[in-house]
């Protein structure tokens, strides 16, 4: 595969921070370069199966920063979005505002009604007449001081939309293949993008593993035709790892026939590869 930038700007659009590719020359073009992701589409005429899936192709962050790296990427988003955008705040500011208004006439109304059942409700009618006017008063001075609180206002979700809409707290969480270790996550990324680049510049080709417990998978050769042989945990070259993970990796490894690496990559650019596999207990 050609591994060269490629003269076609391949148009990265987001959702909700996830890279998506849509086009067909674009996913034509990562492919060509290596970059394998993951389809996450139905087929138009399949829709109710997800043996075989379509458009959208989410793009891993690190082949989205390769892409960007050999400036083959132009964000969709940044394409004249920006005063469309700020056009969305501002309607979406207004439709609040106007919202919070409506909201405080009927909760005016709720409160005021409120108070009449109250001291109409256990008087008899020889009274009823003489509190007419303290009512009135009331009425009138619950129309002066009444403010209705902005936490109070009822705000429309809309589910239509499929996807997480966690805050990027929660997203780096619930990432399916976040790494089971607890690291700095600026650091993590670095590493994980300096060991996805150099593998890459290898020849091989590499998807996510986090569903078998490491960074990333590699395969010698294009997915579709070859299976993966080696799981790639991506660790600090001075990092202290636990004998408990180091022993749990390598048996997964083993049970679904591939070798463990463990990348460390250096302040020189190089990476540090070092392979374990399990030969059963002593």
């Amino acid at each position: 595969m050609d591994d060269r930038p490629s003269s076609h700007a391949v148009g990265v659009s987001l959702c909700d921070s996830a890279p998506l590719l849509w086009r067909l020359e674009d996913l034509r073009t990562v492919r060509s370069q290596g970059l394998v992701g993951a389809l996450l589409g139905s087929l138009p005429r399949t829709p109710r199966q997800n043996v075989r899936l379509g458009r959208p192709l989410l793009l891993l962050e690190e082949e989205e920063t390769l892409l960007r790296e050999r400036q083959a990427a132009a964000a969709g988003y940044q394409d004249g979005r920006g005063a469309e955008l700020r056009l969305q705040v501002q309607q979406h500011q207004e439709d609040q505002q106007r919202s919070y208004e409506e909201q405080s006439v009927l909760a005016l109304e709720d409160r005021k009604s409120a108070l009449l059942r109250a001291m109409t409700s256990s008087h008899t009618e020889s009274v009823a007449g003489a509190l007419d006017g303290a009512l009135q008063g009331r009425l009138e001075a619950l129309d002066r001081s009444f403010t209705f609180p902005c936490s109070a206002l009822a705000v429309q979700l809309s589910t239509a939309r499929a996807g997480l809409s966690y805050c990027p707290e929660a997203r780096a969480v619930l990432r399916a293949d976040r790494p089971i270790r607890g690291r700095d996550e600026l650091s993590c990324d670095a590493a994980r993008y300096q060991v996805f680049r150099d593998l890459r510049g290898r020849g091989f080709y590499l998807t996510s593993a986090g569903k078998f417990g490491g960074d990333f998978l590699v395969y010698p050769g294009d997915p579709l035709r070859f299976h993966a042989h080696f799981i790639a945990v991506c660790v600090s070259e001075h990092e202290s790892v636990g004998l408990l993970d180091l022993l749990s990796v390598a048996r997964l490894g083993s049970n679904v026939k591939k070798t463990v690496l463990l990348c460390s990559p250096g302040p020189d650019g190089r990476v540090l590869y070092t392979s374990l596999q399990w030969s059963g207990m002593v």
